[in-house]
């Protein structure tokens, strides 16, 4: 009864009905009613075929428009939970160390709105062009590929601090390429985003260890500080951070060599 109540607002007015009740006029003939008009007290003249003809498309009509927003509803859920799913998979393949599986999982979402996704695919890209296997020409690509995924992410979420992290991190590395005067430049803009120790500690208090480079950071800032104690508690920890790519393994030399060299000085 209620359908037929919905179905029956979509339905044109008669040539004769009295408007505002879609009830047409001369309801007392004695031709055949559709079911759906018996039910609900009315009776129609003329056609019922062409009738009921109409109240099919009316009602194909209005379930269609229902049909549509239940989908685009689900169409969202979906969307989020597919974006949740690809977050879960990187993370473990970043975890596993698996480089090159997760930056072709990633990349194939590279036209992606998403930050926490974009980041990531920064990551992949930089940590791709750091594999010993990969020629100095693919690193250069993956280089610069790398910051226009950090820079989008930053567009899509500038409250993002991984976003802001990576896209110093990817800038940094760009300046490699463009020369010293590019460089100098660029080390203004990557100072807003993440330099100096305060800057250090900040991403530090942030996501306690979330970046090896910047645990040896730290330790060779405290080291120009001539402060020997916390440099060496900040290398230790950059030595001793679980390798997940290629640079972490790096930086785990470097830091083992800067702890060996100014302890044989004491």
């Amino acid at each position: 009864m209620a359908l037929a109540a919905r179905l029956w607002r979509f339905l044109p007015l008669r040539r004769g009905a009295v408007p505002g009740s879609r009830v047409p006029a001369g309801t007392s003939g004695s031709r055949g009613h559709c079911g759906l008009c018996r039910f609900s007290g009315f009776k129609v003249m003329g056609n019922p075929g062409t009738f009921k003809r109409r109240l099919l498309l009316s009602a194909l009509s209005y379930l269609g428009f229902e049909t549509y927003q239940f989908l685009s509803q689900a169409a969202v859920v979906h969307a989020t939970a597919k974006v949740e799913e690809i977050l879960e998979q990187a993370d473990y393949l970043y975890e596993s160390g698996e480089t090159e599986k997760l930056y072709q999982l990633l990349a194939q979402y590279k036209e992606s709105e998403d930050a926490e996704l974009l980041w990531r695919l920064a990551r992949a890209s930089r940590d791709v062009a750091q594999l010993s296997r990969t020629s100095e020409e693919e690193k250069k690509l993956l280089v610069y590929e790398a910051l226009e995924y950090a820079k989008r992410a930053l567009e899509k979420n500038e409250s993002n601090f991984a976003a802001h992290k990576w896209y110093a991190i990817c800038l940094s590395d760009v300046g490699d390429y463009e020369g010293i005067k590019v460089k100098i430049a660029n080390a203004y803009i990557i100072k807003e985003h993440f330099e100096a120790l305060v800057y250090f500690h900040r991403a530090e208090q942030v996501d306690p260890n979330f970046y090896s480079k910047n645990l040896l950071l730290l330790g060779k800032t405290y080291l120009k500080l001539h402060n020997k104690k916390l440099a060496a508690l900040w290398l230790t920890k950059a030595r001793d951070y679980p390798a997940h790519t290629e640079e972490d393994k790096q930086i785990q030399t470097e830091a083992a060599q800067l702890l060996t060299s100014f302890s044989d000085k004491n």
